[in-house]
């Protein structure tokens, strides 16, 4: 889990139609889907912001497309705008500065 993470911060409203969006964590769970027999893995990002709370779903299908959900505020929200708004929030990993040393 990843806790308050501000995501991009370089623009004023990185997601259009809410103000002040967040992310609140990054969670991967087991989904399965009606079209398949197998478990897949997917990633809820949950989000705050001004108009209320609301969580983006991610899952990379075997086919290699993904399919997002989006739940309270984001409910009814197009693909194209939920992957827009699920890339702009997803809070980034800092470099770890870890580095192998090339020996002889």
């Amino acid at each position: 889990m990843v806790e308050e993470a501000p995501g991009n911060a370089d623009s004023a409203e990185p997601v259009p139609a809410v103000t002040n969006a967040r992310a609140l964590s990054l969670d991967r769970f087991p989904i399965r889907t009606r079209e398949s027999s197998i478990t897949l893995s997917a990633w809820r990002l949950c989000v705050a912001c001004d108009e209320g709370d609301g969580a983006i779903v991610r899952l990379d299908a075997p086919s290699g497309e993904a399919l997002h959900r989006g739940e309270g505020v984001f409910l009814g929200w197009s693909e194209e705008r939920l992957a827009s708004a699920y890339d702009a929030l997803r809070p980034v990993p800092e470099e770890s500065g870890f580095e192998l040393q090339q020996m002889g």
